[in-house]
């Protein structure tokens, strides 16, 4: 075992008199207000009049991104909770983790352009482009937050690896198969870097792009960072092809971005 390895916390959980505090969804809980806090900021510098847009919107974006990312990862895992060894209640302790990132965009983006879509017929908003180009940053320290519930959970880590780096987990906690080997790749950590590096990226081209174009690159660059993280890990999934189901959801995301990002640039031209 190696002596510089990151540890796995012994605990998920911290009981705070009569609560249960479950560290997973306070890392989500963490993501979400950074996100709000940094988009609110962003749109109302280039758009002062919209203040408190973000968090109106929020109030139905952020429960449909929590239901689209737990159908998502449901639907593409049913054994774990429709199997013979399966229990139907545990779909809804999403605080054990089980979030998968496409479903909650999707849904929890779906939902924001209808609320937007309301507001803007009200109110002398900018295109939803513009909207979605301001939150995406902060979606990416989001995300870069919540993989830390990962960590906490002693989940989705990579194949074995002997580095400073690596991540030990606990004999209970290791994938059969794998009941030999103490370390392993932190996926949770290369994500959350990615995450932070895509989202630096954004705030330094800040409005010099046209609208759309910074949600569309953050598409592209997620995406593309998912499609080698994800081929690392070794928690069970389906495979085609000897590709994870989500490595191919992560081609076609990135596939999509890049081409609304090439359009947009083009349209600009």
């Amino acid at each position: 075992m190696l002596s510089l390895s990151i540890p796995t916390p012994t605990t998920s959980v911290v009981a705070i008199g009569p609560l249960t505090v479950h560290l997973y969804a306070l890392c989500i809980i963490a993501g979400v207000a950074s996100a709000l806090w940094l988009g609110n900021k962003r749109f109302i510098a280039s758009y002062p009049a919209a203040t408190g847009v973000v968090i109106d919107v929020a109030i139905f974006a952020v429960p449909a991104g929590v239901i689209g990312g737990r159908l998502y990862h449901v639907i593409t895992s049913p054994e774990k909770y429709f199997g013979a060894n399966g229990h139907v209640a545990d779909a809804f302790r999403i605080w054990n983790g089980g979030l998968g990132i496409w479903g909650a965009i999707a849904l929890g983006f779906g939902a924001a352009f209808i609320a937007y879509r309301h507001l803007a017929q009200r109110l002398d908003l900018p295109t939803y482009l513009a909207f979605a180009d301001a939150l995406a940053p902060g979606v990416l320290i989001a995300q870069a937050i919540g993989r830390w519930g990962n960590w906490f959970n002693g989940e989705l880590f990579g194949r074995p690896l002997k580095a400073a780096w690596a991540l030990e987990i606990p004999a209970p906690l290791r994938p059969t198969g794998y009941e030999h080997f103490a370390t392993f790749h932190p996926t949770f950590l290369y994500e959350s870097v990615w995450c932070l590096a895509i989202a630096a990226l954004l705030l330094l081209l800040g409005r010099s792009l046209p609208d759309g174009s910074l949600f569309a690159l953050y598409i592209t660059l997620y995406s593309l960072g998912r499609f080698f993280i994800e081929g690392l890990r070794i928690d069970q999934a389906h495979t085609f092809a000897g590709l994870r189901l989500n490595q191919y959801v992560a081609l076609l995301c990135a596939l999509i971005g890049a081409m609304t990002f090439m359009r947009i640039m083009q349209r600009k031209r």
